[in-house]
C-alpha cells in the first residue's frame, strides 16, 4: 500500500487551496485506490490537475474535478496573468510557481517577482515578491511579521571557537530563550520602548497584546530559528562595515515578532478574507485597501510587529556581547516578511510585499543564511528592477518539514553535524540541514541581485529545545 499522501503533497503538485484538495484525498482512501503506488497517485492526480474538464464524467473523480473548475460566484474577479521574474527557475518547485501565478492575476497587482530559494506557503509563496496598487496583503507579509537576520561581528581570531567552545555553548544557553515555554525568569527581562509604543493602546485588537509581547520580548521563536556563533569571512575590501578583510568571530540570529505577528496577521487576514472574497485558489491573498480604516490599522500594527522582531534581536546580541566581554567591529541586519512603500523605475508608487525574500536596493546590506552546515553570505544589493530590488532570504527547504521527519533518521542527522564541524543544542529532524536546497546553487543564481562581501560559517547552533 502506498504511503499517504498529505495535503502539502498536492499544493506542491499545484493544487490551488480550497475543496479539491480536501476531496482529493478522501478519494486516495478508496480501497482500489489506496492500493496504487505512490508515484502512480502523483500521476493520476496531475493528470487531473492538468485537464479537470476531462474527469467531469469519472466515476472516482467528478466532485474533486468540478472543485478545479472555476465556477459562477460573487468573488472578485481574477485578472489576466502579469508577467514575472523568475531567478532560479531550475530550483523551484511547481507549487510555488503555481502560487506566483495567481497572485499575479489580483487586480491589484503591479509586479512580482520569485526569488530562488521559493517554494509553497500559504498565499504568496515562501520566495515571492508582490508589488500592489495602494493595497496590503496580510498573507503575503505573513504569519511571523518582520522576520529577520541579524549579525555582529566581534574582534577576536576563529580560533576563539575552538579555545573556548564549552564557554561559548554555556553563553548560549543562559543568555537565550526559544519557542513558547523558554521564558526568561522574573528579573531577567530587559526593557525596550517598543514595549511603550501607542499603538499598543490606539489599535483596539493589540489591547491585550502587550503583556504577552513583553513577556516574550528577547526571545526567538521555534521552527527554524537560531542564534549560532561562528566564524565571519570578509572577503571584499571595499565593503560598508568598515572591516578589514580576514576572519573573525561572528554571532548570528534569525527569528521574528513571536506571538505579536502572528497574532496580527491572522486577524487581519480574517478580516481582509470578510471584505474581499476571492476564487478560493487565491482566497489567502486578500487585500486590504490602505484608504480603509483596517488596511492603516494592519499597517501600524504591521510596522510595530517588525520593530519588536528588531527588540527581540537586538536584545539578544546585546545579552551575548556583554556576557563575552566584547563590542562588536560591526552589525548587519536585514529582514523579511514585510511590505514597504516604494517607488517603481516608472515613479509608481506601490506597496512592495517581500515574504521570505531579502530587500537588496542598490547599496543595502543584508545576510542570506544556507543551512547549519553550509555557510551564509553577506551581500550588498545592486538594485535590480526586474527583482523588485529583492533577493533570497536563505537557501530555501528541498523538503516540506513533514518529509524531512519521514526520511531522515536522528543518528544521519548527528553524523552530518560531525561531519562538518558543527555542534547543534536543540533543533529537529524538521530543520535537519539535508532539507534545505544548496545555498552555492541558489547564490549562483542571483548574481545580478547581488554582490558579496563575506560570509559567515555556523560551528555553535542553538534552536528550540536545546535548553
Amino acid at each position: 500500500m502506498a504511503s499517504q499522501l498529505r495535503g502539502n503533497d498536492l499544493r506542491q503538485l499545484g493544487f490551488p487551496e480550497g475543496r479539491a484538495i480536501g476531496l482529493a484525498l478522501a478519494q486516495l482512501q478508496r480501497k482500489h485506490l489506496r492500493k496504487l503506488s505512490q508515484t502512480n497517485q502523483l500521476e493520476l492526480l496531475r493528470a487531473l490537475l492538468a485537464s479537470p474538464a476531462d474527469f467531469l464524467t469519472h466515476l472516482d473523480w467528478s466532485h474533486t474535478a468540478a472543485a478545479l473548475l472555476p465556477a459562477p460566484s460573487r468573488h472578485i474577479a481574477l485578472a489576466e496573468r502579469k508577467d514575472y521574474a523568475v531567478f532560479g527557475a531550475e530550483h523551484i518547485e511547481p507549487g510555488a510557481i503555481h502560487q506566483m501565478e495567481t497572485a499575479m492575476k489580483l487586480p491589484v497587482t503591479v509586479a512580482g517577482a520569485l526569488m530562488p530559494d521559493a517554494h509553497h506557503g500559504y498565499g504568496l509563496p515562501i520566495g515571492g515578491v508582490l508589488a500592489t496598487d495602494n493595497a496590503v496583503i496580510p498573507y503575503a507579509v505573513g504569519v511571523d511579521i518582520g522576520c529577520r537576520m541579524a549579525l555582529s561581528v566581534f574582534p577576536l581570531p576563529p580560533k576563539h571557537l575552538e579555545q573556548r567552545v564549552r564557554e561559548l555553548r554555556k553563553l548560549l544557553l543562559d543568555n537565550t530563550r526559544f519557542g513558547g515555554r523558554e521564558i526568561f525568569r522574573h528579573g531577567q527581562h530587559l526593557d525596550h520602548e517598543v514595549l511603550s509604543r501607542a499603538a499598543f493602546r490606539d489599535i483596539p485588537f493589540l489591547h491585550n497584546k502587550l503583556d504577552t509581547a513583553a513577556l516574550q520580548i528577547g526571545s526567538s521563536g521555534g521552527g527554524n530559528h537560531f542564534v549560532e556563533w561562528g566564524v565571519v569571512d570578509i572577503t571584499d575590501p571595499t565593503n560598508e562595515m568598515g572591516v578589514p578583510v580576514g576572519q573573525y568571530l561572528g554571532l548570528l540570529s534569525h527569528s521574528g515578532s513571536r506571538g505579536l505577528g502572528a497574532a496580527v496577521a491572522n486577524h487581519y487576514t480574517k478580516l481582509a478574507r470578510d471584505v474581499c472574497q476571492l476564487p478560493a485558489e487565491a482566497q489567502y491573498l486578500a487585500w486590504l485597501s490602505l484608504d480603509s480604516e483596517a488596511g492603516q490599522e494592519y499597517w501600524a500594527a504591521m510596522n510595530l510587529a517588525g520593530d519588536y522582531a528588531s527588540a527581540c534581536h537586538h536584545q539578544i546580541h546585546h545579552r551575548l556581547a556583554r556576557a563575552l566581554g566584547e563590542k562588536p567591529l560591526a552589525k548587519v541586519e536585514n529582514h523579511h516578511n514585510f511590505a514597504w512603500k516604494e517607488r517603481l523605475a516608472d515613479g509608481r508608487e506601490v506597496i512592495v510585499h517581500r515574504k521570505g525574500a531579502t530587500p537588496a536596493g542598490a547599496g543595502v546590506l543584508g545576510i542570506i543564511p544556507g543551512s547549519m552546515t553550509a555557510p551564509g553570505y553577506i551581500v550588498r544589493g545592486r538594485g535590480e528592477a526586474s527583482s523588485l530590488s529583492s533577493a533570497s532570504h536563505g537557501a530555501g527547504r528541498a523538503m516540506s518539514r513533514t518529509r524531512a521527519k519521514a526520511e531522515l533518521g536522528e543518528a544521519d542527522l548527528r553524523r552530518y553535524l560531525q561531519q562538518h564541524q558543527v555542534e547543534l543544542l536543540g533543533g529537529g529532524l524538521d530543520e535537519a540541514p539535508q532539507a534545505y536546497k544548496d545555498i552555492r546553487q541558489v547564490m549562483a543564481s542571483q548574481t545580478e541581485l547581488v554582490d558579496v562581501l563575506g560570509s559567515f560559517t555556523p560551528r555553535i547552533v542553538r534552536m528550540e529545545g536545546g535548553g
